[in-house]
């Protein structure tokens, strides 16, 4: 059977997102405005499709009822005058159709007889709906298979019978077809919703299967996302007190959106049923919160390790304690310091230490923090050094870990958060909150400017700042970020810059920050990266690992991101990235093409400088940047 269909170029299928359908059906009451309305509300709120139904009322019901014959039941009559009132014409269905494809969505349609199904043939529609009412009703669904067009049938008001009957015509046509679960009613009492039949569906049919709702509120169809359906039907209307039936079971525009929003993020909750990996979050608080095995005692390279020498204790920073019987009787692989922390390079035996004299056609440095600079430049030849500043380092005496002064060039990378979980954040609407973030980069400036004392070949060094600009829940609309940049530009022209250089970085739109994640606006996307840069004369460094993730996120081409960023870009961060948070990866273990973007930073930005930006690089003496810069080496950067 079929377990994926397309609509235009839109994928339908276990390994997709949730098709999102805005039902409109006769909500407009008849009046087209209202439609094209409720179009751009679908289009806005991130959803797929509008669909709307088609009668013709003539052939639909018998003429008795046409005639107004008033032994019918009161639910009928009230029905047919609805419709009636209702109704648009064939010409403003097609121009409803139109505007669905000038916003990007997919129009559908119900055909509720072949009349109707003839018009939407001539219009050219790509896929059909099937009501609930003619699931059962084989003639019409026969014509509609004829079409060979995706049919998206609800199976509200049958038997299970009838269902398998139904599904047996569909697969004997060899139809392209997915099934909704549905209760007809409107709007069903919650006992009634039975959603778990949606995998009942799902093995009955063996295909895409999904949810149409009419109940009231939102949750039900974000459990049924969770249970597993791939598409999800609602209604929506601008008004619930209009005249209609439907209008009360439906959703306003902003419940729509909401609706959206919450089963895109129980899409990504979801994730993919594979081996457990921690997420970056999780590994930053592993850092912070877990135990390492540590060293109680000075130990010489190729000496045994017994288990009397090895402590478990926090942080998490070194190898985990469930580790330590693959320690035991094993030859030290270098040389221990009391306190030292084991790392997963001790029990590898492939794992060496690839640190030495590195050739590239640029400037290039290594990360650093004060305690441990003079260890790792004594294991290679970088020509500058980037210093990546804690809060708590700018508390402390920096000069008393320099004893000379350093025939090479500097950077520094400036704290994210300072004392009081106070987070740099330049764009604040808080006017106290930026004027702390001003004061605390100020503070690195003049820390930087002491530090110059100490590299020969320094003149104007360069700062790297993540500006801030994020947000809890959501992120900027349009106006918002411009405003945000704006009050970037301000901040930063309140700085005391003399004799340096500030580039903020290009940033992740998830950043982790203590451990958890946020929405991060600014030096996300590359067009208005570019113009900031333009507009306000600011270079940037180009942190590929972020940038990779906002061109995931984003569904940009990376060469194209790196083409309209990388002419500002004097400095780079070369890291891999997966997915849409996974940063910090080891060279070639992620989705970035070194080799490509080597050549196109040769043209683009030839004399920027770069570091490897490994994630915990600079642990173990800077094994996992060793690693890392013998990678980037054969790309020639």
């Amino acid at each position: 059977m079929i377990k994926e269909f397309s609509i235009g170029n839109r994928k339908i299928g276990d390994d997709y997102p949730v098709f999102i359908i805005g039902e409109i059906g006769i909500c407009h009451n008849g009046d087209i405005e209202i439609a094209k309305k409720l179009i751009k509300i679908i289009a806005d709120s991130g959803a797929n499709c509008a669909k709307f139904q088609m009668r013709d009322l003539n052939i639909l019901y018998n003429d008795s009822i046409n005639k107004n014959n008033y032994k019918e039941n009161l639910s009928t009559q009230y029905t047919i005058d609805l419709l009636k009132k209702f109704e648009l014409t064939k010409e403003e269905m097609y121009e409803c159709f139109d505007l669905c494809k000038e916003l990007k969505i997919i129009p559908l349609c119900t055909p509720w007889d072949v009349n109707s199904l003839n018009i939407l043939e001539e219009y050219g529609m790509e896929a059909y709906k099937i009501s609930s009412a003619d699931f059962t009703n084989h003639e019409l669904l026969y014509r509609v298979i004829q079409t060979g067009k995706p049919l998206i049938c609800s199976t509200g008001m049958s038997y299970q019978n009838e269902i398998i009957k139904s599904i047996e015509l569909l697969d004997k046509y060899n139809a392209s077809y997915s099934l909704l679960h549905c209760n007809s009613t409107y709007p069903p009492h919650m006992r009634d919703l039975n959603l778990n039949y949606i995998n009942k569906l799902k093995s009955l049919g063996d295909c895409v299967v999904g949810y149409s709702g009419h109940e009231r509120g939102i949750h039900i169809p974000i459990v049924a996302v969770a249970l597993g359906a791939k598409i999800i039907e609602k209604h929506i209307t601008l008004d619930k007190t209009m005249e209609g039936n439907d209008h009360k079971i439906s959703l306003l525009p902003d419940e729509f959106k909401k609706m959206v929003d919450q089963i895109k993020e129980t899409e990504m909750a979801l994730g993919i049923d594979n081996d457990r990996i921690p997420s970056q979050g999780e590994l930053m608080n592993r850092i912070n919160l877990a135990k390492s095995l540590i060293i109680n005692c000075n130990l010489d390279k190729d000496d045994i390790i017994i288990e009397e020498m090895i402590k478990v204790k926090s942080p998490g920073r070194g190898l985990q304690p469930i580790y330590k019987d693959k320690l035991i009787g094993r030859l030290a692989k270098r040389n221990f310091k009391k306190g030292d922390y084991f790392f997963p390079e001790d029990i590898d035996l492939n794992q060496i230490d690839k640190s030495r004299n590195y050739s590239f056609k640029r400037k290039w440095g290594i990360p650093v923090r004060y305690h441990d600079f003079k260890t790792l430049l004594s294991k290679s030849n970088p020509d500058f050094l980037e210093f990546h500043l804690s809060y708590k380092d700018m508390e402390i005496d920096h000069n008393k870990f320099f004893d000379v002064s350093y025939n090479l060039d500097f950077t520094v990378h400036s704290p994210d958060t300072f004392s009081g979980d106070h987070l740099l954040n330049l764009a604040s609407t808080d006017d106290k909150y930026r004027e702390r973030s001003i004061n605390e980069l100020q503070k690195v400036i003049y820390l930087t400017r002491e530090l110059k004392q100490y590299f020969i070949k320094s003149v104007e060094p360069l700062i790297i700042v993540s500006v801030g600009g994020f947000s809890d829940d959501r992120f900027f609309t349009y106006n918002e970020k411009q405003e945000a940049y704006k009050l970037v530009a301000d901040s930063l022209s309140k700085l005391d810059k003399k004799g340096i250089k500030i580039i903020p970085q290009t940033l992740p739109p998830f950043p982790w920050y203590f451990g958890g994640q946020l929405y991060c606006n600014l030096f996300v996307h590359p067009e208005d990266t570019a113009q900031f840069c333009k507009t306000y004369r600011y270079n940037i460094c180009l942190d590929v690992s972020h940038s990779k993730l906002a061109s995931n996120y984003y569904k940009i081409d990376f060469g194209e991101f790196v083409k309209k960023t990388a002419p500002y870009s004097v400095h780079s961060h070369l890291v891999d990235a997966k997915g849409l948070d996974s940063e910090g990866l080891q060279i070639d273990e992620g989705e970035i093409n070194f080799n490509d973007l080597s050549k196109q930073l040769d043209v683009l930005s030839p004399y920027a400088s770069f570091i490897p930006e490994i994630w915990m690089g600079h642990e173990n003496e800077g094994h996992k940047q060793w690693v890392a810069l013998e990678r980037l080496e054969k790309y020639k950067f």
